[in-house]
C-alpha cells in the first residue's frame, strides 16, 4: 500500500505544476497527496520557500526536494 504525501509548494510555481503532473500517474495508482500551499503559514514559508515543491511522507516525515523523477519517487515510495 502506497502511503499518503504532502506536497508542499504555492500557487503560481511552475515547478509545482511540473511536481504535480509527474505525480498524477502515481495518484491514479492509488497514491493519496495533499497540496499544502505554503502561503498559508509563515512556518512553511521560512521552511520551504527556498526548496519547493517537496514531497514529503506522512507516515515517516520523510521529504524529498525538487528536482525529482519518477525514478526517484518510486524509491522514495518504498
Amino acid at each position: 500500500m502506497l502511503p499518503e504525501c504532502q506536497l508542499f509548494g504555492t500557487l503560481g510555481c511552475h515547478l509545482c505544476e511540473v511536481a504535480e503532473a509527474l505525480l498524477m500517474p502515481f495518484v491514479e495508482h492509488g497514491l493519496l497527496v495533499e497540496l499544502v500551499d505554503i502561503a498559508e503559514q509563515e512556518e512553511w514559508v521560512e521552511q520551504y520557500g527556498l526548496r519547493i515543491p517537496v514531497l514529503r511522507r506522512c507516515d515517516t516525515g520523510a521529504e524529498l526536494d525538487w528536482p525529482f523523477d519518477g525514478e526517484q519517487v518510486v524509491a522514495f515510495l518504498r
